[in-house]
């Protein structure tokens, strides 16, 4: 007799969602600490910030990465039609759901960010700007003077868009999808760093878009796959 054992499909939502609170909790606690400005500060002046227009950062670790992940996203789109391109295990109707998901992050982040009372640090009067004072953006409905729509980063949602790779890669190629996700998550807290040294956002902006793109994909992920009846592949147990 043998038999074949995988996490069940609750289970894997359970610890997604495990993951996933456990991630808000230490972004509140993160908030709580008042760091934001702190870390500005430390590559901020009355004179702006010094990393803002760089070539490096302004140039290639901003303009050249959104180009790169642009490129990936129409590469994941061909793949649809060519799977040998990207991870030949994984099903069209994944690659899809993984394209659709991360437009949707994309699209969110854009639409919250449209809608944001919060000015970037380099709007602060503090580092040069024209924005009289620094207003936490969970303060809603207090302005800080300055132009706004700079909540969550919308620099970061570049790898943190494509978080859904990992819950379309994961019971398909978990080797494959353990080194994505290292690569989004390391790729995608770098570039929010960056956008810090800038000036263009504070951390807190960055963490918020990881968050947002995770509870998205997990959210869409589950729903679509329970909604439609979808079985994960490789979840079913083989009985004698």
């Amino acid at each position: 007799m043998s038999t074949t054992s995988r996490p069940s499909l609750s289970g894997t939502l359970r610890g997604d969602a495990w993951v996933a609170a456990v991630a808000l909790i230490a972004l509140m606690a993160w908030e709580a600490s008042g760091l934001d400005l702190p870390l500005a500060r430390l590559y901020g002046s009355a004179a702006g910030f010094a990393w803002r227009d760089q070539w490096v950062t302004a140039r290639l670790l901003h303009d050249g990465v959104r180009v790169v992940g642009w490129l990936f996203l129409a590469l994941l789109a061909l793949s649809v039609w060519r799977p040998r391109l990207l991870v030949p295990e994984l099903p069209r109707r994944e690659r899809l759901l993984w394209i659709g998901t991360t437009l949707l992050c994309i699209a969110l982040i854009a639409l919250i960010k449209r809608s944001s009372a919060t000015s970037c640090p380099w709007s602060l009067a503090e580092f040069g700007g024209g924005a009289g004072r620094y207003v936490p953006h969970w303060l809603l409905g207090i302005r800080d003077g300055g132009p706004g729509g700079c909540f969550p980063s919308g620099h970061a949602s570049t790898a943190f868009s494509l978080l859904p790779g990992w819950f379309a890669l994961r019971a398909h190629a978990p080797r494959a999808a353990r080194a994505f996700l290292a690569i989004v998550l390391v790729v995608g807290f770098a570039l929010g760093w960056v956008q810090m040294m800038r000036g263009a956002h504070y951390l807190s902006h960055s963490l918020w878009t990881a968050w947002i793109c995770l509870a998205v994909s997990g959210l869409t992920w589950h729903g679509v796959r329970a909604g439609s009846g979808m079985a994960q592949p490789g979840l079913s147990r083989s009985l004698p």
